[in-house]
């Protein structure tokens, strides 16, 4: 399974409206390649219909192929259209994807230190929402690490991703914590690289 990361970090709600725009043309290019998308999570912007981030699990013989091509700075060349003045015209998203193992040994005996809560299926995602009661909210309590997962249609599906995201996430953990004591890298959700762009998208139609 593939879980991809479309994230505005730190930007400007100009950068929030391209992660949406960008979250449309990703699911374009998922269709033509017969691609299913379920929205895991997501933080909306300020402004109406636009996405501080969003996180999709992505299921399909070329989800890997459709992760890579956009990973990496995503560019978006086009006057504000919340500030008719402002002169900047470059904004810029990023990326990012991980491979999540539902059966992965980390999570043997984690069931211990797990609270599962059911809980109703809601927030955005369109016909990407499980519509059924069998949503779950998980939380790691040595951490407090939580993820809601509505994407399946079973309670037990559901328990089964959240506990393989709460692995995933305390691994992510880790990471920074080991990349932080070096100061190698940082977290990906809070910096983006500025040019080298993998995808360049224009004007208001997010044309590319």
């Amino acid at each position: 399974m593939i879980i991809f990361l479309l994230s505005a970090a730190q930007g400007p709600s100009e950068c929030c409206l391209a992660v949406a725009l960008a979250l449309n043309k990703f699911e374009a290019e998922a269709r033509q390649e017969n691609v299913r998308l379920s929205i895991v999570e997501s933080e909306v912007g300020r402004e109406v219909d636009t996405f501080r981030s969003i996180l999709l699990k992505l299921d399909g013989d070329k989800s890997l192929f459709l992760a890579r091509k956009w990973k990496g700075t995503i560019q978006w060349i086009c006057q504000s259209p919340y500030r008719s003045k402002h002169r900047r015209k470059n904004w810029f998203i990023t990326g990012s994807y991980s491979k999540v193992e539902t059966n992965d040994s980390s999570a043997t005996g984690l069931d211990s230190e797990i609270r599962f809560e059911a809980v109703r299926a809601s927030g955005p995602g369109g016909q990407h929402v499980n519509k059924t009661n069998s949503a779950v909210r998980a939380t790691h309590i040595p951490t407090g690490i939580s993820v809601k997962v509505q994407t399946e249609r079973s309670q037990h599906a559901n328990k089964r991703l959240a506990k393989a995201l709460i692995v995933h996430k305390l691994k992510e953990q880790v990471e920074v914590s080991r990349a932080n004591e070096k100061s190698k890298r940082r977290l990906q959700h809070h910096s983006i690289e500025r040019g080298n762009a993998v995808r360049i998208f224009t004007g208001i139609a997010f044309k590319g």
